[in-house]
């Protein structure tokens, strides 16, 4: 039988089976968010039906003659089901014709090669709109972040709108050590005491931080789950799916966007172990999806309009560290599903106009794009390779773990009563991560602010506990400092470090995946860089106290700055994330677009694949494949080898002990024949008798044009045939006209025969995006193989539940 199964409310018949119910029974729980089958935000609209029959009636076609979507288009017809998988090829050769369209229209008027003009254009100008659009709120989400995350810890007495460094800026009793203190900044403590001393005003800012981390992680949770659940999580996972062909109606729409730009603030803002740069990418996307709808082109067609979706990932990375050539990397290597060259400039193009955009903008107050800026004096040795190596294999572990632990815990939350309460657990771990988190100077800082102290490399008027080293008279070259014995300070920020590097460890296991907007970069990258840094003091003090020795000799003298612990904290950085992620070569370049290190590249490239090889001896797949495969999304992953012998004909369905393949008739069919079907789609045959194939079509397209009909068209009832021929068969002078449906017929559909190996066909669903491909044998059909077919075949050889997919 055929394995699309059409949606639950097909089986009424008509239109108002078209919109699915909404009872309890057809909620799905998925990554985070409560996804509602009666959404109605981005649902092509079913009453374009009911405009169309007002202007037919106009143009003389009302009731009465004969209805053929070959010569008098239907509205609606070519649209898809939420939570079904688009038509790529379907879509494409409508571009196509469009396109041909128009270019032949040009040749006849002004107006024409005016239109042509302005369609050529319009891609162009709309990735100018997108890059715009995205990076003023990307400016904005990090200005309001900033402001919210100091207003935990004190306010600025000349504006509270002021966060704490531009509060600090205008003072002129700022020293240059303590920069960071002016008499109009003032603690919670200090303002209501009047000291900033004793053990009073401490506990009353550590009481006043929880308060402040739990009224924004409560409305932050508070308005996902009212205004839109879709906003809540990283986003990353579904963007691929959707990208993929995949359609989640009002994941890309306005409330969500509104939404997820609020909460971002507020989720990044209560302290939790999270960072705004992946949902970010979600921003991006939603603003691309919004945007599109300004344009026919891209309003109409979903797979142009997933070219622009794709340059929108590229568009959110940029904004998010500053990175837009690694942006466009992100997306070429880890998001995208189809990604042809013309989507590679524009995507550029986007990018450069986001980055320039969130540079005018200047939220990080250092007038530079970059996130992270470093200056390292000192050049890398060779023999340096050995640590960024076990930095790599360190990120490699930390990254199998954590995905394994991550999907352990969110599978938990899905399937037992922790699930319910979304605001409790955020909560919880909320008051957890503010409880643990203020003693530590480390962990109370923000996760930026936290990367960027480890990156730091050590200065003559460098005040931080990190800098504490001693004084033995030494000095490095220009402004840098040559190695020096650690001290008293630098050992309590090394015992620092290492507890928030086992904090961080465990506590972004239960974050990532909460009901609240949470990306997964900044708190790998923490993990990395603190382990970076605990390793690059332990390398440093070896080289201080053994420049003689076998390693050192030869390129380290007592005088010289020849270890950086702010590089190996780099190195870490990358390590982690890719370890997480998987990626590699956007990754590398993400990194030197973030700090501005180009000279290091080596030593994170050999990072990077040595976190990526070892990961992947524990799973081949990444953070963001995992989640697709805990939500049941129906996503082919081009990295994923088809290693099995199986046929076709294993794979197809029917199988043996299943009933015959259902299908149509070309010219023996009638209406209510159609209607009482329950399949989503059907191979259309010659006869019975003789199963010669004919075409494809799918029942959503069958029940638009037979209600359509109705209306417009005389005669039509539950006996009137419904043909697919070119030449309909004689009818009885007193029966009901027939419905000529050939036009909604897919009159090449991509076929295989039977022994035709599975390899090849995954290759072919891959790389053409297809739903469906049909099996033959010396020319009759067999069978059909769906996409969600070839996912559950793969989820048996893996050993894993076939159930698990959801969705077409």
């Amino acid at each position: 039988m055929l394995s699309t199964q059409a949606h639950p409310g097909y089986c009424n018949g008509g239109f108002d089976g078209l919109h699915p119910p909404s009872d309890d029974d057809d909620m799905v729980d998925i990554a985070g968010a409560t996804l509602d089958f009666s959404s109605t935000d981005d649902v092509p609209p079913l009453r374009v039906y009911e405009e169309h029959q007002s202007r037919a009636g106009a143009n003389g076609t009302g009731p009465g003659s004969l209805m053929d979507p070959l010569e008098d288009p239907v509205p609606g017809l070519g649209t898809y089901e939420d939570f079904n998988t688009i038509d790529w090829v379907r879509e494409k050769s409508k571009d196509r014709d469009r396109h041909r369209e128009i270019t032949k229209n040009s040749r006849r008027s002004t107006a024409a090669l005016l239109h042509s003009i302005s369609d050529a254009f319009s891609g162009w100008l709309l990735m100018l709109l997108v890059g715009l659009m995205a990076g003023a709120l990307a400016g904005g989400i990090d200005i309001a972040a900033h402001w919210l995350t100091d207003m935990k810890e004190g306010i600025c007495l000349d504006g509270f709108w002021f966060s704490h460094e531009h509060c600090c800026w205008k003072s002129s009793e700022t020293t240059f050590k303590d920069r960071d203190r002016c008499p109009q900044w003032q603690t919670w403590g200090e303002l209501i005491t009047g000291t900033s001393e004793g053990a009073f005003s401490y506990i009353l800012n550590y009481l006043i931080y929880i308060v402040w981390a739990l009224f924004f992680a409560f409305l932050a949770v508070t308005l996902v789950r009212a205004f839109a659940p879709y906003a809540c999580g990283s986003g990353i996972p579904e963007i691929k799916t959707i990208l993929s062909g995949f359609i989640i109606r009002g994941y890309l729409g306005k409330w969500t966007l509104i939404t997820k730009t609020v909460t971002l603030v507020l989720a990044v803002s209560s302290g939790l172990s999270l960072g705004k740069e992946g949902p970010l990418v979600h921003v991006a996307c939603c603003c691309a999806n919004i945007l599109c709808h300004l344009f026919t082109k891209y309003r109409k067609n979903e797979a142009k309009r997933r070219e622009v979706l794709s340059a929108a990932a590229a568009v959110g990375v940029s904004v998010a560290f500053g990175a837009p050539i690694g942006g466009v990397l992100f997306s070429l290597e880890e998001v995208s599903y189809y990604f042809p060259l013309k989507t590679l400039w524009r995507s550029f193009f986007a990018a450069l106009v986001a980055a320039f955009t969130l540079r005018s903008i200047n939220p990080f107050g250092n007038s530079r794009l970059v996130l992270f800026y470093v200056e390292f004096h000192a050049p890398w040795h060779l023999v340096e390779l050995v640590p960024f190596i076990f930095l790599g294999i360190f990120g490699g572990l930390w990254g199998a773990l954590f995905i394994k632990a991550n999907i352990a815990w969110c599978r938990i939350r899905k399937t037992t009563r922790l699930g319910r309460y979304p605001i409790v657990e955020v909560l919880a771990v909320t008051a957890v991560t503010a409880l643990v988190a203020y003693p530590n100077s480390y962990t109370r800082m923000s996760g930026a602010e936290l990367i960027s102290e480890l990156f730091n490399d050590c200065s003559l008027l460098d005040s931080s506990q990190l800098c504490g080293y001693l004084q033995v008279g030494q000095t490095g070259i220009g402004n840098s400092l040559a190695d020096r014995p650690a001290g008293p300070g630098l050992f309590t920020a090394l015992w620092q470090l290492a507890l928030a590097l086992l904090f961080k460890m465990l506590i972004t296991v239960v974050t990532f995946g909460m009901k609240v907007p949470s990306g997964l970069f900044i708190p790998s990258m923490a993990v990395g860089a603190i382990a970076g840094r605990l390793l690059g003091v332990g390398m440093e003090q070896l080289a201080y106290y053994n420049h003689d020795g076998l390693i050192f000799k030869g390129w380290c003298t007592p005088e010289a700055d020849c270890i950086t612990p702010g590089l190996y904290a780099m190195v870490g950085a990358a390590a982690c994330l890719g370890g997480v992620t998987r990626m590699t070569v956007s990754l590398v370049v993400i990194m030197f677009e973030l700090t501005g290190g180009l000279e290091y590249i080596v030593p994170l490239m050999a990072a990077a694949m040595t976190s990526k090889w070892v990961a992947d001896a524990f799973g081949r797949e990444g953070i963001y494949e995992a989640h697709i495969r805990l939500n049941g999304y129906p996503f082919l992953e081009p990295k994923e080898e088809f290693e099995h012998s199986s046929l076709a004909v294993d794979v197809m369905r029917p199988r043996r002990s299943d009933p015959p393949l259902a299908v149509l008739t070309q010219d023996s069919m009638t209406v209510g024949g159609v209607e009482s079907t329950r399949y989503s789609g059907f191979p259309v045959v010659v006869s019975q008798e003789s199963p010669r194939l004919v075409g494809f079509v799918l029942r959503r397209d069958l029940l638009i044009s037979i209600d359509n009909a109705r209306k417009r068209q005389d005669g039509v009832v539950g006996a009137s045939l419904v043909v697919f021929s070119e030449h309909p068969p004689a009818q009885a002078p007193d029966g009901p006209p027939p419905l000529r449906l050939r036009g909604i017929m897919d009159l090449s559909p991509f076929t295989v025969t039977d022994h035709t190996p599975m390899d090849i066909t995954v290759d072919i669903f891959r790389k053409l995006g297809l739903r469906q491909c049909l099996v033959t044998h010396n020319g009759r059909l067999l069978g059909i193989i769906t996409k969600k077919d070839i996912l559950k075949h793969m989820a048996q050889i893996a050993n894993r539940d076939p159930d698990s997919i959801l969705f077409n």
